[in-house]
């Protein structure tokens, strides 16, 4: 019967158990190499109203949810927007959310509900500010996404709530959309409310934030142009 080969009892036995480690290392690394990456991209977080809660339509139509889409597995898309939102309430949930998800890259589309309510541009300012503030605190790029009051608001608030998004991109040097709301038609394409976007609008508004926050992402999606 043939026995098991003999160890050569002279060779040094440090040098074995290196060559028993390496041989474990190597088997290691090979397993490591050969798993699959779970790990995505960028985690986006998305602060806003009702604009990005998909209210009145099918959540799964909303905006975010077709960026979710677009970008499939290779990023995160958190939608912590909640219909009714001002700055105010975003600026107190902000912190919760920025130590619980962690996130790349911060969307802020807040400030409607202060227009419709006539709230003070100055104080929705100090309110955007400390959440742009805390977002890059904690390393996150940060997007504006900028709204407009309806016109019977008068020029003067129209022009200093405008004025809050442009002001505070160029002082935070932070990519801004103006008007979220653009190329969609509002004659045709909001709900019987005369505010919300119909689902038929959302790939506009998806089409509207994609070319600012494609550059912010970690890596290219596969999504299309």
């Amino acid at each position: 019967m043939r026995g098991f080969p003999v160890l050569d009892i002279k060779r040094p036995v440090a040098r074995l158990a290196r060559r028993c480690a390496g041989g474990a290392l190597l088997v290691g690394l090979s397993v490591l190499a050969l798993a699959p990456s779970t790990a995505r991209a960028d985690t986006i977080l998305v602060m806003g109203d009702s604009l990005s809660a998909a209210y009145g339509i099918d959540p799964q139509a909303g905006w975010v949810n077709l960026l979710k889409q677009r970008l499939g597995d290779e990023h995160d898309v958190v939608n912590a927007s909640i219909s009714g939102e001002t700055t105010s309430g975003g600026s107190a949930r902000l912190l919760d959310m920025l130590g619980q998800y962690h996130p790349d890259i911060v969307l802020l589309e807040l400030g409607g509900n202060d227009g419709l309510r006539g709230l003070s541009p100055q104080q929705m300012q100090v309110n955007l500010a400390k959440m742009i503030e805390r977002s890059q605190q904690r390393g996150a790029e940060v997007l504006l996404l900028g709204i407009e009051v309806p016109p019977n608001y008068g020029p003067a608030y129209s022009d200093a709530f405008r004025g809050v998004f442009t002001q505070l991109a160029s002082e935070y040097q932070v990519p801004l959309l103006p008007f979220l709301l653009q190329n969609v038609d509002l004659e045709n394409m909001l709900q019987s409310d005369g505010i919300h976007p119909t689902a038929e609008a959302q790939p506009i508004i998806l089409d509207n934030v994609w070319p600012k926050l494609k550059p912010l992402l970690t890596s290219p999606a596969s999504a299309e142009e």
